[in-house]
């Protein structure tokens, strides 16, 4: 398992890197993503904090791509995942994991998901900030969740069935914070969202 996480994280690194998303942090970004890099740490180590089982897990992942873009957000994530390693007593595995399936993924599900929705439906704020921050987080955090237990099938003796019940639910309150955050934003910080465009969700329809 540990070497298809390796294989995914790999390329994806490499995929962000060869579009040079550092260059985007002399802007407006820089604020943003060095505030993913000081707080999200913290919630990666929560699950470390809580009782064994089915942890609560906040991922952010959507959001970052929201904010920076996929191909800085992918380098965040894993900075994150380097300092929840140091930071934390988990081995290096389990810290793998949860960059690939709490970061990694859900970060790539929601680059689709916003590229199907810019794709097929008008360019409307409210279709921005609740398709893309809030449905589409919740799709995508259940998604990854929903092919993490495809794959390992049990989770701390959890059933499937019971499992699934519990991303379901953990993915609504990202798509809850996501959303919000999204939607402060889109009024009052636009230029912390990358894929956010005044010209594209905010001009007048064409008659």
């Amino acid at each position: 398992m540990w070497l298809l996480e390796l294989a995914l994280a790999v390329v994806a690194l490499l995929a962000a890197l060869l579009v040079q998303p550092w260059r985007l942090l002399r802007g407006p970004l820089l604020t943003p993503t060095l505030a993913a890099v000081a707080l999200l740490p913290w919630f990666w180590l929560l699950p470390q904090k809580l009782p064994q089982g089915m942890a609560v897990q906040f991922s952010g992942a959507s959001l970052l791509v929201l904010m920076l873009g996929w191909p800085l957000a992918v380098p965040t994530l894993a900075l994150v995942a380097v300092l929840v390693w140091a930071l934390g007593a988990q081995p290096w595995l389990a810290v793998l994991s949860q960059f690939t399936w709490v970061g990694l993924v859900p970060a790539t599900l929601a680059l689709a998901i916003g590229w199907v929705l810019r794709r097929w439906l008008p360019p409307n704020p409210f279709i921005y900030t609740l398709g893309r921050g809030f449905l589409g987080t919740a799709v995508a955090l259940f998604a990854s969740g929903a092919l993490y237990e495809g794959i390992h099938h049990l989770m701390g003796g959890v059933t499937l069935h019971d499992a699934l019940v519990a991303r379901w639910l953990m993915a609504w309150g990202d798509a809850f914070l996501t959303g919000l955050f999204a939607a402060v934003f889109v009024a009052f910080a636009p230029q912390w969202l990358a894929t956010w465009s005044d010209e594209r969700y905010l001009r007048p329809p064409a008659r």
